[in-house]
């Protein structure tokens, strides 16, 4: 296919994309737009926004704010008090939260619980723990990532949009973001909801601290852009922005214990793992940056809400890879 039926196949095949952005050998090579968007408009790439928190979390470390993610949780909230009866939360680290082994109490994502509080953050770790100990299972979450951003306020003093502003959009060349904050359920659910551009925004708590599991506002050149950070071991443009040795932990894989519903994909830490070599951040409705370090190969791609549509590995691969590969 060319471009023009390539797009026409995508207006087809997958209404809900907005844009693509592809780079090969370092150069930018493809990049399109639907829906009525622009290149430079943003949308909400939703759980995209973990692997990018991951990022945040390297370059903390390696400006030596965290000590190590190996560090308990609890060892950064001093004056958080421990519920009566819970001891596991006492072993809980930052490892395991990004690798989606910690333990929580209940089933699912306590939304509610956690989103009317005054504290995201502390209504999180009342969620962590729990009877039966560290048990080492994947489990995937969203909400009560929280702790992490909540970690990263305490160590930078800095909301997370004011630390992901200077160390990791500036330097790529991403329009700074802007704390966004909804009043009430509706306003939420709206955000959620979207399917027009929006400004480059990042879903905030009361206290701005931004959600780490969902939430940021980005265009899929902006993705690309990351990807290519990723590819390139923590370099950009020749630029050091995170640590190669970051980069390589970030995207060990681990073998995730499921029934089939994650494909057989591994997982690193908020980053999925699709083979050796190719990795990707996946967000509900098909968002994706998509890093394959064999053929040197990077996409980004933004899509508006459309419930059931888990990833678009399948797509890229089938479709925007041999497109890529030809150019």
């Amino acid at each position: 296919m060319n471009k023009e039926q390539l797009h026409s196949f995508i207006e087809k095949e997958e209404p809900n994309i907005v844009q693509i952005a592809a780079y090969k050998n370092d150069n930018l090579v493809y990049s399109d737009e639907f829906n009525g968007y622009k290149e430079n408009d943003a949308c909400h790439v939703m759980s995209v926004t973990k692997s990018v928190v991951s990022i945040l979390i390297g370059i903390a470390v390696d400006k030596g704010l965290i000590g190590s993610i190996d560090d308990k949780v609890l060892s950064y909230f001093p004056d958080y008090k421990v519920k009566k009866g819970e001891h596991t939360i006492q072993d809980v680290t930052i490892r395991h939260l990004m690798s989606m082994r910690a333990p929580y109490k209940g089933k699912g994502d306590p939304w509610t619980k956690v989103c009317i509080s005054d504290n995201w953050t502390y209504a999180s770790l009342d969620f962590l723990g729990g009877r039966n100990g560290i048990r080492d299972e994947f489990r995937y979450t969203t909400v009560c990532l929280h702790v992490l951003t909540g970690i990263l306020y305490k160590v930078t003093k800095m909301s997370t949009v004011d630390f992901a502003n200077e160390y990791l959009f500036k330097p790529l060349g991403i329009e700074k973001s802007k704390v966004f904050y909804a009043k009430n359920a509706e306003e939420h659910k709206a955000f959620t909801l979207n399917k027009k551009p929006v400004e480059h925004i990042w879903f905030s708590d009361p206290m701005d601290i931004a959600t780490p599991g969902y939430g940021l506002c980005l265009s899929a050149m902006d993705m690309a852009k990351i990807g290519q950070l990723v590819l390139n071991e923590g370099t950009y443009e020749g630029k050091r922005i995170v640590s190669e040795s970051w980069i390589k932990e970030m995207t060990v894989p681990r073998i995730i214990e499921d029934d089939g519903y994650y494909r057989g994909m591994k997982y690193g830490l908020l980053w999925w793992i699709i083979e050796d070599g190719v990795c990707a951040a996946i967000g509900n409705s098909g968002n994706v940056i998509y890093v394959d370090t064999k053929k040197n190969i990077t996409v980004g791609l933004t899509a508006y809400f459309k419930p059931m549509v888990f990833d678009r590995i399948d797509f890229i691969r089938e479709n925007i890879i041999p497109y890529i590969e030809k150019l």
